[in-house]
């Protein structure tokens, strides 16, 4: 496994609409290669997703961590993944990025959502989502779409560089 360069704030691989994948493509060596590439990134650079535009590969795939219950944190492939809302609540979050490094802000997302994509082997799944798990695959569909956190935040007082974020607001969001 190899750890990807990842994109920056400016760079237009962040702005372009990623193509589909079809299974074929899916299914290659090469293709699963940077499914495994993109999850030792994500892990060395202490993310909780990554999408293709961020290691300057346009395509519709992204990997996420999703929390089962006690054990380790599983990261799983979504591959063409499409999100409908449950309902219309929205939740403000604090949000950061791999691409935007050292700085968080409040994002509004879905509190509620359900998830379909393809798995690593083509294979359609479907995943019901809250809180946190939600507001991960809704940030990384974005990245699919040439959307940057900065684009949803409503309020740009709350942007703050990541060592501030720490001093002054994790406890808050903790209470």
């Amino acid at each position: 496994m190899s750890i990807l360069k990842v994109a920056r704030m400016g760079h237009p691989v962040l702005r372009t609409r990623a193509r589909a994948l079809d299974v074929g493509e899916v299914r290659s060596a090469m293709f699963q290669t940077l499914i495994d590439d993109m999850i030792a990134t994500m892990i060395e650079y202490e993310g909780i997703g990554l999408a293709g535009p961020q290691v300057h590969e346009g395509v519709r795939l992204f990997v996420a961590g999703m929390e089962s219950g006690h054990e380790k944190m599983r990261v799983v492939p979504f591959i063409n993944p499409v999100i409908t809302p449950v309902g219309e609540e929205t939740v403000d979050g604090w949000e950061g990025c791999l691409s935007i490094p050292d700085i968080r802000g409040k994002v509004p997302r879905f509190k509620h959502v359900v998830v379909k994509a393809l798995d690593r082997r083509g294979q359609p799944f479907e995943l019901d989502l809250s809180d946190f798990p939600a507001r991960v695959v809704q940030h990384e569909t974005d990245h699919l779409d040439g959307t940057l956190f900065f684009d949803r935040i409503k309020d740009f007082r709350s942007l703050t560089y990541l060592e501030e974020y720490g001093r002054y607001h994790a406890e808050r969001e903790e209470e």
